[in-house]
């Protein structure tokens, strides 16, 4: 990777619209504009508009007033829309990726690995738009038939994190333009560029006016509120923190709204002493430090056998030790910088904790000095079972090892968690897999890999990491109503 110029990153953020997106019309905000500040520098990148309350109804005003027109749009047209704008940001793939790193602060080569991964939502959804069925049957006595439809569910309102700016959006945004819906986007107010550009792009790629509508705010629970408790609005999706998630859906609840959770995570990564300990170190390093270890899906902790865990834990921080840490835009960097102060501030009082309480640190453990919230790729061995780090949602380049003794206490450990996204299992052992890929109690697996997300597999979790599915067949379902007709002959 050659160096990234001041001139190159001041053209991509140039093309960004910082207006509000309401019913096809570039607007401002009338709360005037917030900065978005590059994690790496603490520097303002760009300004963009703060929507007030008034913003946000005129939003779903919009999006109700272009649900009819869009539910009855050709499912063709739809598709080929959705396909557009995957050709687009492909095209453009190499200056969203940068404005990604400016905005979030992972690596480049990371950046532009979300943005394919993103993009493919668009368009796995495109080819699911004229897939959507029903069913012709007859009653059982013969004497009628019983016909179901599915219809777009109404519009929606889509919160998405910081975490993946592109990917979180285009997996909600997909299927709701594939099924019909219209909808109000509101993005992470640290990481909306990316999303301002999906929206451009969505745009120009043909999206009829109102059908997609942006707002950017300060104060997301005054903006999204009202519109929860609006009786027009018939979806909610949210990614983020459970404790949040939590709050939502108690607002939901008034309106009974349909709703799709992918909230928190503390996924258990397990290595049985059979397994090939170097793909295991591998695949623990895609799982833990894919985006900064700034994941829902990122490993939280490392049951080991206690045969084989001082070898992995040495070797996972022979790698991580190893990794270039600096501002994703530089040659070679693999580590950015987290989000923001209180993210780091968080991850090293996990440390810490951890430490006072008996674990050893085998490399980091520690922040870095300068502007950018960084902090070093870290692996913790010896960890005591009652280390917060154990707990907790990491969210940060933190690997804490812990030592187990059977497969029955493996799989309790991994399931010690009122969590259940994602867990990784490394075994040879084909009947071992199975048994324990069945026990664990994880919405998904990865088995032998360290990663599980595909455009073309249900992505989400069980217990308190939510419910419902984005991506896959059943993606699109959340988004369709199903009707039934009773049918007299």
């Amino acid at each position: 990777m050659t160096t990234i110029t001041a001139p190159e990153e001041q053209h991509v953020l140039e093309q960004v619209p910082t207006q509000l997106y309401i019913g096809g019309e570039w607007r401002d905000g009338s709360k005037g504009t917030i900065p978005v500040e590059d994690p790496a520098t603490r520097e303002t990148l760009v300004e963009v508009a703060d929507a007030s309350v008034a913003d946000a109804k005129a939003a779903l005003d919009a999006a109700i007033e272009a649900g009819p027109a869009w539910a009855q749009h050709p499912p063709r047209e739809r598709g080929e829309i959705l396909r557009r704008a995957f050709d687009a940001i492909i095209e453009r793939q190499d200056e969203l990726a940068l404005l990604m790193t400016l905005e979030m602060g992972k690596p480049v080569k990371e950046s532009k690995a979300e943005i394919v991964y993103g993009a493919e939502f668009l368009r796995w959804f495109s080819e699911q738009a004229v897939r959507i069925d029903g069913r012709y049957a007859t009653t059982p006595n013969g004497q009628g038939r019983l016909l179901t439809m599915k219809q777009p569910v109404g519009p929606c309102l889509l919160i998405t994190p910081w975490n993946f700016p592109l990917a979180m959006g285009t997996r909600k945004v997909g299927p709701a333009i594939a099924a019909g819906c219209t909808m109000v986007v509101k993005p992470a107010q640290q990481t909306p560029l990316t999303m301002l550009m999906l929206t451009k792009i969505l745009e120009e790629a043909g999206l009829p006016k109102g059908v997609l509508n942006l707002i950017t705010a300060s104060s997301a629970s005054e903006t999204t509120g009202p519109l929860i408790a609006d009786p027009r609005l018939r979806k909610l999706s949210f990614t983020g923190s459970t404790e949040v998630g939590k709050k939502l859906m108690e607002q939901a609840s008034q309106n009974l709204l349909r709703l799709s959770m992918e909230l928190g995570g503390n996924a258990p990564f397990i290595v049985f002493e059979d397994a090939d300990l170097d793909e295991a170190v591998q695949g623990a390093v895609i799982a833990k430090m894919r985006n900064i270890g700034e994941a829902c899906t990122a490993a939280n902790r490392f049951h080991v056998a206690e045969s084989v865990s001082g070898e992995f834990a040495e070797k996972l921080a022979e790698r991580l030790g190893s990794m270039k840490v600096g501002r994703g835009t530089e040659p070679d960097v693999e580590v950015g910088p987290l989000i923001d102060g209180n993210q780091r501030e968080k991850v090293a009082h996990l440390v810490e904790d951890a430490v006072d309480r008996g674990a050893r640190v085998l490399v980091g453990g520690h922040s870095r000095d300068g502007a950018g919230y960084f902090y070093d790729p870290t692996v913790l061995s010896d960890v005591p079972d009652d280390a917060e780090v154990l707990r907790e949602e990491i969210f940060g380049p933190v690997a804490p090892v812990k030592g187990f003794r059977s497969e029955d206490e493996a799989i309790a450990a991994a399931n010690n968690t009122e969590f259940g996204l994602v867990a990784y299992v490394y075994t040879r052992d084909v009947k071992r897999a199975l048994r324990v890929v069945e026990r664990l109690q994880t919405g998904m697996v990865g088995l032998n890999q360290g990663i599980v997300s595909n455009p073309a597999a249900p992505f989400g979790g069980v217990k308190q990491s939510g419910f419902g599915r984005e991506g896959g067949p059943e993606g699109i379902e959340e988004y369709l109503a199903l009707k039934y007709v009773a049918v007299s002959l």
